[in-house]
């Protein structure tokens, strides 16, 4: 898909899309930095974040719903970057 295509896309279909794509090709690198800018996003998009960032199970709930409203949109540059690199996803 071209880069045009891309951000035509709703951001929870980006969303499923790059996620779907690292989770069959084993691409823990591009899980793993999707969790880290997630606090960071968060806080863009007028969300708290919450104090102790070592609660996994709360960064892991909120990397499933990252393909949803203000978080999503946050989030879609880092999306559309990762389909760019993978066209094939």
């Amino acid at each position: 898909m071209n880069a045009n295509g891309l951000e035509a896309l709703p951001v929870h279909e980006l969303h499923d899309r790059a996620v779907r794509y690292a989770v069959r090709h084993g691409d823990l690198g591009f899980l793993w930095d999707l969790l880290k800018v997630i606090p960071a996003a968060e806080a863009a998009s007028g969300h708290e974040t919450a104090a102790d960032l070592t609660r996994v199970s709360a960064l892991l709930s909120d990397a499933i719903a990252s393909g949803e409203g203000e978080l999503g949109e946050a989030l879609r540059p880092i999306y559309i970057d990762y389909l760019r690199r993978h066209p094939d996803a």
